[in-house]
């Protein structure tokens, strides 16, 4: 093998060598701090439901308790146990999430 030739092929296995190390390793589309912050929105959405629920069914029950004839007093106050209720269920939730 001639002189020329070898340093051909040195320098040939340096440039491939070089290509291979620049080459980026395959990472993970998400951080940790990303995957954290979907959970958030995630347990932010489900108390949401748990609250819309809540509406949902005062509204239901106010509606019963006047097609019933219950005052508008009671009936007022029926819808706002219930809300209160699922805003307390809500609550639990998160701070059940927080550990």
């Amino acid at each position: 093998m001639s002189h020329v030739t070898g340093f051909r092929f040195g320098a040939l296995a340096v440039l491939i060598t070089a290509g291979v190390m620049a080459w980026p390793e395959p990472a993970s589309a998400q951080t940790r701090g990303m995957e954290r912050r979907d959970d958030r929105r995630d347990d932010r959405g489900e108390k949401r439901d748990i609250k819309q629920d809540g509406r949902e069914a005062g509204r239901d029950a106010k509606e019963e308790c006047k097609d019933a004839g219950g005052n508008r007093i009671e009936c007022r106050q029926e819808k706002r146990d219930i809300k209160q209720d699922s805003r307390q269920e809500g609550r639990s939730e998160k701070h059940d999430g927080d550990d």
